[in-house]
């Protein structure tokens, strides 16, 4: 699939990764629908990607009936969908047995629901609409991306909602693709290593110089601007389907 002029649905597309890849779509003439919690963020990033061809859906991806509300209403802004990148996310931090007890049991489903269910969530109803789709000449009608992360294998201490999550986002990556193949619906997942984010901007300088020396090669963190070229690829290299790949500079995360 061409990725000039695509349709897509970016789920935590006003900040992070998630706008990082709706800057780039937007360069290539691509029509967006940004869904996210965070409306405060929404109007910065509408007017730095141009309002004609952006629209903000406030959306909790783990609510299943707001995420078709706002599927439904994004088709019609759009006029259809073709690509979905899931990057709607959080941390879910702490030990399962922390200094003041054993982490409470919604900790551990907030994460799961944000990240895993969420991502399901959006993924089912985008690929409803994208089944009807009109072919192109590989049989092609939607293309799904997902956003895992290196901890769905490496957990350090600490993760354990979080990798549980993330995890799961690689689980049901294969089985997706194999289930859609019969619609001409792709379905692969990025698994980021350790990304310039938001959330790195507010650590100690410190901090961050320690994060860039433990990445191997490049020594450096993760440019949200490559996650962003890495979906364009995705989406133009139709032999990609059903895979996760990672993206971390060769990173390893110790136990922690």
């Amino acid at each position: 699939m061409k990725s000039s002029g695509i349709r897509a649905i970016i789920t935590g597309g006003v900040s992070g990764l998630g706008l990082s890849v709706a800057r780039r779509f937007a360069s290539n003439g691509a029509k967006l629908a940004l869904f996210d919690v965070n409306a405060e963020q929404a109007d910065a990033a509408i007017a730095e990607i141009g309002q004609e061809n952006t629209r903000f859906f406030k959306t909790d991806v783990s609510d299943e009936n707001n995420v078709s509300e706002s599927v439904g209403s994004a088709e019609s802004f759009l006029g259809g969908i073709d690509v979905l990148v899931n990057c709607a996310g959080i941390l879910g931090a702490g030990r399962v047995l922390g200094k003041n007890g054993p982490m409470p049991l919604d900790r551990f489903k907030s994460a799961v629901m944000v990240n895993l269910v969420g991502s399901f969530n959006v993924a089912k109803a985008a690929a409803d609409r994208m089944q009807h789709n009109e072919a192109n000449d590989d049989g092609e009608r939607g293309v799904i991306i997902n956003t895992a992360s290196v901890a769905a294998w490496e957990g350090q201490i600490g993760q354990a909602a979080y990798s549980a999550s993330k995890g799961g986002v690689v689980g049901m990556t294969l089985p997706m693709a194999r289930e859609f193949t019969r619609f001409g619906i792709r379905v692969n997942t990025i698994a980021p290593g350790v990304f310039h984010t938001p959330m790195v901007d507010i650590m100690p300088p410190e901090v961050q110089q320690a994060l860039s020396d433990s990445v191997p090669f490049p020594k450096r963190l993760g440019k949200p601007e490559e996650f962003a070229d890495l979906c364009v690829h995705l989406i133009e290299n139709a032999y990609f389907n059903g895979t996760a790949i990672r993206l971390d500079g060769a990173i390893r995360l110790e136990s922690g």
